[in-house]
């Protein structure tokens, strides 16, 4: 299963960009979606997740400014990002499962191939 991020981009301090994050065929209600982020020369590390049951966490810096959330409909998770700092470059991969911790990458079955973002003026 290949999950498919899209929505990144350019974007200035301060602006905002929806993640999105889907996989034809592939039920997502059944599996926790994890959103991780990669900037240049660091590890990647984790943003946000949402559980089967719609409860959500976020991690550090993002806290405040960003919101997951799932479209049962469309089969798709979304990642709300807002007052985007040059920090939050990266690039930005879903992920699917069943994990103990939703933080931990490694609790990830399936992944995503990544979309890039940019925040600079």
């Amino acid at each position: 299963v290949q999950l498919q991020a899209s929505g990144g981009g350019l974007v200035q301090p301060g602006g905002s960009l929806r993640l999105s994050c889907a996989a034809p065929g592939f039920i997502f209600d059944d599996y926790a979606i994890g959103w991780f982020r990669q900037a240049p020369g660091k590890e990647r590390e984790a943003v946000s997740y949402i559980s089967t049951g719609g409860g959500s966490a976020y991690v550090g810096s993002v806290r405040g400014r960003v919101t997951i959330s799932r479209d049962s409909a469309k089969n798709t998770v979304y990642l709300q990002m807002n007052s985007l700092k040059p920090e939050d470059t990266a690039t930005y991969y879903c992920a699917a499962g069943r994990p103990t911790i939703g933080t931990i990458e490694s609790e990830y079955d399936y992944w995503g191939q990544g979309t890039q973002v940019t925040v600079s003026s």
